[in-house]
């Protein structure tokens, strides 16, 4: 072997963000109550916006809250991921989805809601990341809007070395997500190793996630600094609480 050959690694290479496992995250997330959240986001917003007609989920991954919000508004969604996409169109081929970073978007429309939910506020990840994704969603709400965060995870309650094993075991799909948590500074690592079983065979593939841990302070820092005001921190939809905003009229 000469000095300057390499040695390929069997190790497989981690993918870009929801690239393969975007056909079974909702596979992965049944268990969650997505209709609930949603009708309870609803009232949330109409409280702080009575007449509010249009929204724009942030991050929305693939379409379980615009599914039912629909219903009650005229909706938009914005993710970065095309596949994650894919399946939100196919689910709510009447919504109109933006493909983008919710770092730093630019729509041409505004909003009476604009929502970031399930905590993936967490991919800004770094604080000034967070600072100009809630900039950039302020700048998109309607005077008076409503912005409603949904948190990470923050520094303190982060707890790293924790084993995380999740299953599908449907007849003609299996899934197995595992991963050990792990942190670099206020960043919360995931690799991802994801077995996924059809009729065609076994695929194994890695995707890492990096999500931001910001602080109560730092969340409120940054709405301060878009000039929105923060009105409730009272409620909750899927455990990380809530940061519901209004706009300057």
């Amino acid at each position: 072997m000469s000095t300057g050959s390499r040695v390929a690694s069997n190790r497989p290479v981690p993918q870009m963000t929801y690239r393969k496992s975007a056909r079974v995250y909702d596979a992965l997330c049944r268990h969650k109550d997505y209709a609930r959240a949603s009708w309870k986001l609803r009232d949330i917003v109409r409280r702080v916006t009575p007449e509010a007609s249009s929204l724009l989920d942030v991050a929305c991954g693939t379409g379980r809250h615009l599914e039912h919000l629909s219903r009650d508004f005229r909706v938009e969604g914005l993710d970065r991921s095309p596949d994650m996409l894919a399946v939100a169109r196919a689910r709510c081929p009447d919504v109109r989805f933006h493909e983008g970073s919710l770092v730093d978007f630019r729509l041409t429309g505004r909003y009476d809601a604009v929502t970031c939910l399930f905590g993936s506020i967490g991919h800004a990840r770094t604080l000034d990341g967070l600072h100009r994704a809630v900039v950039s969603m302020g700048r998109h709400l309607e005077p008076g809007g409503v912005l409603v965060v949904e948190p990470w995870i923050t520094p303190a309650a982060f707890v790293t070395g924790r084993l995380v094993c999740d299953t599908v075991n449907d007849p003609d799909l299996k899934v197995t997500r595992m991963y050990v948590t792990q942190r670099e500074g206020d960043v919360s690592i995931f690799d991802e190793h994801y077995l996924i079983a059809t009729a065609d065979g076994v695929e194994h593939f890695i995707e890492r996630h990096e999500l931001g841990l910001f602080t109560d302070d730092q969340y409120r820092g940054a709405f301060r600094n878009a000039g929105l005001d923060l009105v409730d921190t009272s409620e909750d939809l899927f455990g990380y609480g809530l940061y519901v905003c209004r706009a300057a009229s």
